[in-house]
C-alpha cells in the first residue's frame, strides 16, 4: 500500500514466505510415502490451503503488479506530469478567474441586451407609446442587473417615429455606458484574484518540464528506470501540494479534484507502486481499461504454475 513503511513491508514479505514454506513442507512431507506422518490427509489439506492462500494473496497479485507496472509506469508518469503541469498553469496564469470573468461578461451582456429589446418594444407599444410604467419597470430591472443607480426616464415626448427612434438610441447609449462600467469592475475583480502562489506554480512547472524530458528519453530507450520515476514523483508531490493549496484557482477535469485534494496526497504515479491500490483501482474503476491487465494476470498464473511444476519435479528427483 502507498506510504506503507518499508520495514513493515519486509516483515510482511518475510512472514508470507515463512508461511508459504511451512505449507509447502506440509505438502511434500504428506506426499512422501517413505515417511511416517500422523494425520497425513489433514496435513496435506492444511498445506494446500496455506499454499493456495499465499498464492492468491501474495505471489499472483505481486507478479501481476510487477509485469503491469513495468508495462504502464512510463505512460502513467507521462500523463501525470502533463496533467499536473496543466493545473499549475491554471494557477500561474490565473486562468480560472479569467474564464469566470468571460462567462460573467457574456451572461450580463446577454441579460442586458434582452432587457433593452423589451424596453424598445415597450417604447413602440401602440397602446402605451413612450415611457410608460412598463418602460420604467424595465429600466429599474436593468439598473439592478448592473448594480448602478436607477436609470431615470428621459424628458420630453416620444410620439413620432423619429422621436421614439432617438429615445431608444439614447437609452441604449446610457445602458451601454453602465454595462461597460460594470464589466470594468468585473475585470478588476478578476485581476485581484490572482493566486499568491503563482511564482511557486511557475517554478514547479519548470521542474516538471525537465522531468518530462527525462521520462521521454527513458521511454525512447525502451526501459524503466525506477530512480527517474521516483524523481518525477518527488517533483509531482510538490506540484500536487501547490494545486491543493490553490484548488479554487484550478479547473479540474473528471475525478481529478478528489485526487489533488486528497489527504494524504498520493500522486497517480506513486499509487501505481502499490500492489493493493493497483488491484483496487482495476477492480473498482475503469482507469486501467485498455492496458491489458487481464493478460498480465494470465501470464502471472502461468509463471506460478510453471514454478510449482519445476518445484515438484525437483523434489521428485531429489527423492
Amino acid at each position: 500500500m502507498s506510504g506503507f513503511p518499508i520495514v513493515m513491508c519486509w516483515i510482511v514479505t518475510i512472514g508470507f514466505f515463512i508461511v508459504a514454506s511451512i505449507g509447502t513442507k506440509l505438502i511434500v512431507d504428506s506426499l512422501n510415502k517413505n515417511l511416517y506422518i500422523e494425520k497425513r490427509n489433514l496435513k496435506l489439506s492444511m498445506g494446500l490451503l496455506i499454499v493456495l492462500f499465499f498464492w492468491l494473496v501474495c505471489s499472483m497479485p505481486t507478479n501481476t503488479h510487477t509485469f503491469f507496472y513495468r508495462q504502464v509506469v512510463a505512460d502513467v508518469t507521462t500523463a501525470d506530469l502533463a496533467t499536473t503541469k496543466n493545473y499549475l498553469t491554471d494557477i500561474r496564469d490565473n486562468k480560472k478567474s479569467l474564464n469566470d470573468y468571460q462567462m460573467d461578461v457574456e451572461k450580463i451582456t446577454r441579460q442586458v441586451n434582452s432587457k433593452l429589446i423589451d424596453l424598445e418594444a415597450e417604447i413602440d407599444n401602440p397602446s402605451n407609446i413612450g415611457d410608460g410604467p412598463k418602460a420604467k419597470e424595465i429600466l429599474y430591472e436593468i439598473s439592478q442587473l448592473l448594480r448602478c443607480k436607477p436609470i431615470a426616464t428621459l424628458s420630453g415626448t416620444a410620439t413620432t417615429p423619429q422621436q421614439r427612434q432617438a429615445r431608444k438610441a439614447a437609452y441604449r447609449t446610457i445602458v451601454q455606458n453602465q454595462l461597460e462600467s460594470y464589466i470594468a469592475d468585473l475585470a478588476k475583480s478578476a485581476d485581484g484574484k490572482t493566486s499568491g502562489d503563482s511564482k511557486l506554480a511557475a517554478n514547479s512547472i519548470k521542474q516538471i518540464a525537465q522531468m518530462q524530458n527525462v521520462i521521454t528519453d527513458m521511454k525512447n530507450q525502451g526501459c524503466v528506470d525506477n530512480d527517474k520515476i521516483m524523481q518525477s514523483d518527488v517533483v509531482m508531490q510538490n506540484g500536487y501540494a501547490i494545486i491543493k493549496n490553490n484548488s479554487s484557482a484550478v479547473n479540474f477535469q473528471g475525478q481529478d479534484e478528489q485526487v489533488y485534494n486528497a489527504d494524504p496526497l498520493v500522486t497517480k504515479t506513486h499509487r501505481l507502486l502499490s500492489v493493493f491500490d493497483v488491484w483496487k483501482d482495476w477492480l473498482t474503476t475503469d482507469k486501467y481499461d485498455g492496458h491489458g491487465f487481464i493478460f498480465w494476470v494470465i501470464l502471472s498464473i502461468l509463471v506460478d504454475v510453471g514454478a510449482f511444476i519445476f518445484f515438484d519435479l525437483a523434489f521428485k528427483k531429489q527423492d
